[in-house]
């Protein structure tokens, strides 16, 4: 969440970073409720120095024995303007804090200023283009004749955008969460959590999902709980409402989770097979680090998921977001998008994201400075190391051979117990 005292001391720095999230239009309305806040304050102080004149002296003439009937109803009025200007207070703090729940974090000032993901820019490329002698077959096609990926059961379970892995594709899927795990906890030294997969509305609060993505989370409205979008989501409240000590950052976490979408705003776009789905698995990777170094580990994160398509040797290229594609939450995002053959377009795997304080300050997350003992908000990021189903798009397309069969990348193939998939007999 935005600090409302920063917004009153620069609101055109405030006005121009919203503006280029297309996020302008409540700014002037949120400046305006501030004023009334603290034009309501001053008088609210100015009648409470009244009220204490006036009760010393009462006092005063109580002591010399003199009435004081009148000053004691003078009071009383003065006391009932207080009590208007506390409740006026109260409904203003209200609409300020509406209105400040719903505006997105500043883009950080390296963001090119743009106005749909068209401006966003190519900044890296891993690797090349695989080139192939025969005809490729897509994703699903594949996994349909190799009997591993079952959309049409899926859909008959649970509805279109659910996936179903069997017998090897299953085994492959595990292979990939278990393999990125191991490495983000054995080469990058994460401390690996299991969190749980539904969370209450404070900790989607915290990370920014509430109030603005509802729509697009599944709400269980019995215990009012949401299914997590991503392990972002609780492993960032694991420290929600503490306060760190500047000694134990940063502190850096990868849990895998399934993740729930409801993806309300996808119509219209790809849908085939992998390409977007409502349940899906995903390894994430969350930092709290302190704010002078926040940037250093955006840069390491994005290194640390690059790693994992560069041991599968899987074609890729990072795009840095312009402004008006930035998420409600980040400040900076890079997306890594790993290129699939056959369907002739890169896929994002991963999102890799700096929040600065913005979480923090929704989720209450602090640390306390070595230096001077005092008491900063945390920053928080987050990458996904990656998300499996485009992983999955992209590996099968990529090794793929003219007998239809899929070679499994070396590394992992202790995971699986195997070195291809073929055609079951």
């Amino acid at each position: 969440m935005l600090d409302i005292k920063q917004i009153r001391n620069e609101p055109e720095k405030f006005r121009r970073g919203l503006e280029a999230k297309n996020a302008g239009d409540k700014l002037d309305e949120l400046l305006k409720w501030d004023g009334e806040r603290r034009k309501c304050i001053n008088q609210a102080d100015e009648l409470k120095a009244i009220r204490n004149r006036v009760s010393d002296e009462i006092g005063q003439l109580k002591k010399k024995g003199l009435p004081v009937a009148e000053k004691i109803l003078e009071m009383r009025s003065v006391g009932d303007q207080i009590n208007n200007l506390d409740h006026k207070l109260k409904e203003i703090d209200e609409k300020i804090n509406s209105i400040l729940i719903t505006l997105p974090n500043l883009p950080h000032t390296s963001v090119k200023i743009g106005k749909s993901a068209a401006d966003n820019v190519t900044i890296k490329e891993w690797g090349h283009k695989p080139e192939f002698d025969f005809p490729l077959k897509d994703h699903l096609d594949l996994g349909e004749a190799l009997g591993i990926l079952d959309m049409k059961r899926a859909a008959k379970i649970s509805g279109s955008g659910f996936p179903m892995y069997i017998g090897d594709g299953a085994t492959l899927e595990r292979a990939l969460v278990n393999y990125m795990l191991d490495f983000h906890r054995n080469h990058h030294g994460y401390q690996e959590v299991f969190p749980p997969f539904m969370v209450n509305r404070d900790s989607a609060f915290g990370t920014g999902q509430l109030p603005k993505l509802e729509e697009d989370m599944y709400h269980i409205e019995i215990e009012d709980l949401f299914l997590i979008p991503t392990a972002e989501v609780p492993v960032t409240n694991i420290h929600r409402d503490e306060i760190l000590p500047e000694n134990r950052l940063p502190i850096k976490y990868t849990a895998y989770s399934a993740c729930f979408r409801r993806e309300a705003g996808s119509y219209g776009k790809d849908t085939r097979g992998l390409s977007r789905v409502h349940q899906f698995n995903k390894v994430e990777l969350v930092w709290f680090t302190t704010p002078e170094n926040s940037y250093q580990v955006h840069e390491q994160i994005l290194r640390d998921a690059e790693d994992i398509l560069q041991a599968l040797n899987l074609h890729y290229r990072v795009v840095e977001l312009c402004s008006a594609d930035l998420s409600f939450a980040a400040a900076k995002c890079y997306d890594i998008e790993v290129w699939a053959p056959a369907s002739g377009k890169y896929f994002e795997v991963s999102s890799v994201s700096n929040f600065e304080d913005f979480q923090t300050r929704r989720a209450n997350i602090r640390y306390r400075r070595t230096s001077d003992n005092k008491v900063n908000f945390v920053h928080t990021l987050n990458g996904s190391g990656v998300a499996t189903p485009r992983l999955m798009i992209a590996l099968l397309e990529t090794c793929q051979t003219p007998e239809g069969t899929i070679i499994i990348p070396q590394v992992l193939q202790k995971y699986t117990g195997f070195n291809q998939i073929r055609t079951k007999k």
